[in-house]
């Protein structure tokens, strides 16, 4: 019977600390990881705050963005320093460079726009979600567009990595992938738990769909399925259907639409994230993303120990 990849033939030397499977050394490995992320993302706000990139923390363009593209860069440079002392490809935590916005990514993007678009059509339907009237024009709608869609790139990236990537990476080594998984998904629904007007309805449609996302990495190999399913469900969530976003409601939205009915039903001030009727959406993509992809590709390295 050929050797487990979470064990080490008995014959074969013992690896070395940086690559050696068992718990203990893993969790020692996730925790230096956190160390690290912790160090880098202080030391880069620290620089963008003497450069005079970052005021205030406010939900402005400028420090939205300065602030995610700092905690994403805290995150890969954390991750590259754990490549180098474990001798391994960047490309193994999930972000392999040869996929980035290709195939996957787009076909995600087309999942998380079906998502929101599903849910609050449903919602529609029953006369609980208006549209309303466009609320920019001109120039000004193109600049939040814009925006939008790179923010939600930069969200989808640090929020996939810094949950999906070497934490999963490094606990699938020493507890398996789907263990790993439900612990990167509560830990996931669990930080949200801060958010203004979020719900716990919210968070589990978050832990949900963390462990979807956790899904596509196992059959794809990466995370950039992921990636473009999370930055256009939220883009679909704050700019085109201008509802609440994890609780938050973001300035810069396309219309003034409402969103009234029965918290069960429409997600409350949560937002659709929270309506039943994503539970059901992101049940069905279980089945569907079965279907379409029925085996993991066997050299995902992301799911792999030594």
């Amino acid at each position: 019977m050929a050797d487990s990849p979470l064990t080490v033939p008995a014959d074969s030397p013992s690896p070395n600390f940086f690559r050696n499977p068992q718990l203990p050394f893993v969790l020692l490995r996730v925790f230096i990881y956190l160390v690290l992320v912790e160090a880098f993302t202080y030391e880069f706000f620290w620089v963008g705050n003497v450069a005079g990139l970052i005021g205030r923390p406010s939900l402005t363009p400028q420090s939205l963005i300065t602030g995610e593209s700092i905690r994403l860069a805290g995150v890969l440079a954390a991750a590259w320093v754990m490549s180098r002392l474990e001798r391994r490809s960047f490309g193994d935590y999930g972000l392999p460079l040869r996929g980035a916005l290709g195939k996957r990514f787009w076909q995600g993007a087309a999942f998380g726009i079906l998502e929101i678009s599903s849910v609050l059509g449903a919602l529609a339907a029953l006369g609980y979600y208006h549209f309303g009237n466009i609320e920019i024009q001109g120039a000004k709608l193109f600049q939040w567009l814009a925006f939008w869609l790179v923010f939600f790139l930069v969200v989808g990236l640090f929020e996939e990595f810094a949950f999906r990537g070497y934490a999963q990476f490094g606990l699938t080594q020493g507890i398996g992938f789907w263990l790993a998984s439900l612990l990167t998904s509560l830990t996931f629904g669990a930080v949200h738990l801060t958010n203004p007007g979020e719900s716990w309805a919210g968070i589990a449609g978050i832990i949900l769909t963390g462990l979807f996302w956790c899904f596509t990495l196992r059959r794809t190999g990466s995370l950039w399925f992921a990636v473009g399913m999370h930055a256009a469900f939220d883009f679909g969530e704050t700019f085109l259907y201008s509802v609440p976003d994890s609780g938050t409601v973001f300035p810069g939205h396309l219309s003034s639409a409402t969103l009234a009915g029965p918290t069960w039903l429409v997600g409350g001030s949560a937002g659709p994230e929270a309506s039943i009727f994503d539970f059901v959406v992101l049940l069905l993509f279980f089945y569907a993303f079965h279907r379409f992809y029925p085996t993991a590709p066997k050299t995902n390295t992301s799911q792999q120990a030594d």
